[in-house]
């Protein structure tokens, strides 16, 4: 009887299938894996050149940092580009490569704020609130206190709307006042000052005036006076140069004119004049040689007003 062919698998020997594997091995390293070529390096440490899987080209970079670029399955170009010697990310812009960035936390600058304009100083809102908004002349005459007789007078010019805001253009001087001091209700006879802000329209005297006057100018010999003043000084002379104050006056009128708006008893004919040395009746007084020099510097295109009273009121 003939015996059957045996049943059992086939089986290689183990040295044939340890070779087989090493064969696979070998050309893995030899042509890369999935078709893959890569670039070799030399021992100085070369660029690598090659294509990966995809069909990307490479380039490399050397041991100094240089950039690596290369170019995607698309065609489009990418860079790496160093910035501060270390290199960038792959398709960063060569253009950035090296700019410093700035910092984006920094807040925008903020221009400074303009100066505020500079104010009359002594004066209170209130007063200010009463200067007229078309005023850029404000003869300040401040009394050392509400029954004094003795003031100091500035010259303040406002130089417009561009400009800091008011600034001294003349003074101080000193001047007198009222023999009894200053009141807010001027009555004939009561030898106050009358206080608040008073436009300045028209001026007059015994003399010419200066040859820079610019106020109306009443010139009459009716100014002359004699006599004596408060302190037995002479008052000769003192009508030679006056700015008339429009307190209870028509303003624009002469400063001889004698009506009186609010009436007789509530006292008229406050002036600025020439000092004779002493207190007034009612007027502000300071030397010849500064009437000439405010009576040059006045200007009615700038509407002249005066402020004056005591430095308390003022500063209200």
């Amino acid at each position: 009887m003939p015996v059957p062919p045996s049943r059992a698998p086939l089986r290689l020997p183990h040295v044939v299938c340890s070779l087989l594997l090493l064969v696979l091995l070998a050309g893995c390293g030899a042509g890369g894996l999935a078709g893959t070529d890569l670039g070799g390096t030399d021992s100085s440490g070369a660029s690598l050149g090659g294509t990966d899987s995809s069909g990307a080209s490479l380039s490399g970079t050397d041991p100094g940092g240089a950039s690596l670029s290369g170019t995607d399955p698309g065609g489009a170009s990418t860079e790496r580009a160093p910035v501060n010697g270390v290199p960038g990310p792959p398709g960063a812009p060569a253009s950035a490569a090296g700019a410093p960035s700035g910092d984006a936390s920094a807040p925008p600058s903020v221009p400074e704020p303009s100066p505020l304009p500079t104010e009359i100083p002594g004066l209170g809102p209130k007063t200010r609130a009463a200067i007229p908004a078309t005023a850029r002349q404000a003869f300040v005459v401040t009394g050392e206190g509400p029954d004094s007789n003795r003031s100091t007078a500035v010259l303040y010019t406002l130089d417009g709307p561009a400009g800091p805001g008011w600034r001294p253009a003349l003074g101080p001087w000193p001047a007198h006042n009222a023999l009894n001091g200053w009141t807010g209700e001027h009555w004939e006879g009561d030898l106050r000052s009358p206080v608040g802000v008073f436009t300045l329209t028209a001026a007059g005297g015994r003399l010419d005036p200066p040859d820079t006057a610019l106020l109306p100018y009443d010139l009459s010999p009716d100014f002359a006076v004699t006599g004596e003043g408060f302190h037995g000084e002479p008052l000769e002379g003192s009508f030679d140069y006056v700015i008339a104050i429009d307190y209870n006056r028509v303003p624009g009128a002469s400063p001889l004119d004698h009506t009186r708006p609010l009436g007789e008893e509530r006292g008229g004919g406050i002036w600025v004049h020439v000092d004779h040395g002493g207190p007034t009746q009612g007027c502000v007084s300071v030397t010849e040689d500064r009437m000439k020099e405010l009576l040059g510097t006045l200007d009615p295109a700038m509407e002249p007003v005066i402020v004056m009273g005591d430095a308390e009121w003022l500063g209200r």
